[in-house]
């Protein structure tokens, strides 16, 4: 499976404050461990690329 970019700009950086935001919460005991999902979040930023994206048919980068 090729991994073409699918993550936008803005999507992008929603998902890497998000996802920061749920793993500190998560660290510092505020929520439970659902919290890790924030790793998925920075994972798929970093990547420019989401698998459910891919699945659904969404694409939030212009370039692509």
């Amino acid at each position: 499976m090729e991994l073409t970019t699918n993550v936008g700009s803005f999507d992008r950086i929603l998902r890497i404050v998000i996802g920061a935001a749920l793993i500190i919460l998560t660290l510092t005991g505020t929520i439970g461990i659902w919290g890790w999902i924030g790793v998925i979040l920075l994972g798929t930023a970093f990547l420019r690329f989401c698998p459910l994206y891919r699945i659904i048919g969404v694409n939030t980068c212009k370039n692509s």
